[in-house]
């Protein structure tokens, strides 16, 4: 809000409601987070896919696939059930991503003809906030352009076809049938991006409902806490002093205070 001011905070709000309303009165074969929440589960648990790369195609959102990380991998990274009962299945995804045309020059090239399968969430806005030339056109067209190239990819005919010698024909055929989801809205404001993090927190709550764990404990954060408070008192402290954890976290700590009594 300090950021933003009161009206722009109270906009976001609004896209965070307009979502909460569309997750609980749309029927399930057309409510978002339902279809995003389901289709996750299809391809982490039936297709053997263990990450998903949330791709936004505008600057401003350049952390949001980090937001994304802390919400999904906090929440569904259990493996005991609500009753404590241990999984039998995969739970939870890994969620990274980066902006737009940036991942095209580094990891598209393993998300295209890598081994691995990796769903894909491509976000986009028709309208741009700095219009510049036909640069947006040309964001929007590379957009299309990805999800189409992993839907259908290019067979070794097609490349023949283009006069490429035989030799080379196998590093240039794309399998293609690969997954992707694209979300495109009309523009990037406080609601639309409201409306995006309600979309993602519902799909959340949707998986964890399916995978029948709570994605409302964080259990999993707080022993390394609790042991990272015994470990400060045995690096501030002036003597020696046994320590008593395993012989690697031991060396660590042992090397830790010599290097600070060199200094």
């Amino acid at each position: 809000m300090i950021a933003i001011g009161p009206e722009r905070f109270l906009e976001m709000l609004a896209g965070f409601h307009a979502m909460d309303e569309h997750f609980r009165t749309a029927p399930f074969e057309r409510n978002l987070p339902v279809l995003m929440g389901v289709l996750g589960v299809w391809y982490s648990d039936f297709f053997g896919a263990e990450t998903v790369a949330v791709l936004p195609y505008d600057q401003y959102l350049k952390r949001f696939p980090a937001y994304l990380q802390q919400l999904t991998m906090e929440s569904n990274g259990k493996s005991v059930t609500l009753d404590g009962a241990r999984v039998g299945y995969d739970t939870g995804q890994i969620y990274w991503g980066e902006p737009g045309t940036n991942g095209q020059h580094s990891f598209y090239q393993l998300i295209h003809q890598g081994t691995r399968l990796v769903p894909c969430d491509f976000i986009a806005f028709s309208e741009t906030l700095n219009p510049v030339g036909r640069h947006h056109d040309l964001l929007m067209a590379n957009v299309f352009a990805q999800a189409e190239a992993l839907a259908f990819g290019k067979t070794a005919d097609e490349v023949k076809a283009e006069g490429t010698p035989d030799w080379l024909v196998p590093h240039r055929t794309f399998e293609g049938n690969r997954p992707s989801t694209t979300i495109l809205a009309d523009r990037l404001t406080p609601e639309t991006l409201g409306k995006l993090v309600a979309l993602y927190e519902h799909s959340v709550f949707t998986q964890g409902t399916i995978w029948n764990v709570n994605s409302f404990d964080q259990w999993g954060v707080e022993l390394g806490k609790a042991l990272a408070d015994r470990i400060v008192g045995e690096l501030e402290r002036a003597d020696e002093g046994p320590l008593h954890h395993d012989s690697s976290t031991n060396a660590l700590i042992r090397r830790f205070r010599q290097t600070r009594v060199r200094r």
